[in-house]
């Protein structure tokens, strides 16, 4: 996929000079978006930077995902992203959680959507146990009285792969679901709010799954 240079243009009006990228040799931009003023380039055209793909080998657990009731399509495009970027083996998408057939997600998921191995389930509680029973861990990220600190949990990424659990924005990990997890891990909040975008949420956790282990010198 060729990927596009961007140019950045500044708005030539003295009490504006908004400054904004947009792609080269596009042909937007030429009128100021705030004021409508001509504007000009103002550096050479230049490359988004892009990370190496599989320069660093994940120390910690193989893990999948299982998105219980999930309401939001963006969101779910969004955690199939993160599962991409981290090398998820397995999405299992259940009850409401929006699949990628519905052409909203890709909004979100920039292609993921064709890169991650994905399965739709009517009923998540039955797929969990399926999940469990073939030995697979399941861990949710979720409140509760017996959740702990996601950072804590770093002494046990290695063993069978995770299956990492996050539940409705609204009303969080099926209760059912919840009882058959090994582990309820939560992010620690400094502020005032008590939790994270769901996707957000996600991304962070299974990133410290996979990669939460020290390397070795």
């Amino acid at each position: 996929m060729t990927i596009p240079r961007h140019q950045i243009r500044q708005c030539d009006r003295l009490d504006c000079h908004f400054r904004f990228p947009v792609v080269e040799k596009s042909g937007l931009g030429e009128e100021c978006p705030k004021c409508g003023s001509q504007t000009r380039v103002v550096n050479p055209p230049y490359n988004a930077h892009e990370v190496e793909t599989g320069k660093i080998v994940p120390n910690g657990s193989e893990v999948e995902a299982l998105l219980d009731n999930i309401r939001s399509v963006f969101n779910v495009g969004n955690i199939l992203r993160s599962a991409d970027g981290v090398g998820i083996r397995h999405v299992h998408l259940c009850g409401i959680t929006p699949t990628p057939s519905n052409p909203k997600l890709a909004k979100t998921s920039l292609g993921a959507e064709h890169t991650v191995a994905w399965s739709y389930h009517r009923d998540g509680l039955a797929a969990a146990l399926s999940l469990k029973e073939s030995g697979l861990r399941l861990w949710a990220l979720e409140g509760g009285l017996r959740s702990e600190s996601l950072f804590e949990a770093v002494g046990d990424l290695r063993g069978p792969p995770i299956v990492l659990v996050v539940g409705s924005e609204l009303s969080g990990v099926d209760p059912g679901i919840l009882a058959q997890c090994e582990r309820v891990l939560y992010l620690p909040m400094q502020g005032v709010k008590t939790t994270l975008n769901v996707a957000v949420a996600f991304g962070i956790a299974v990133y410290f799954l996979r990669y939460g282990l020290s390397n070795p010198p």
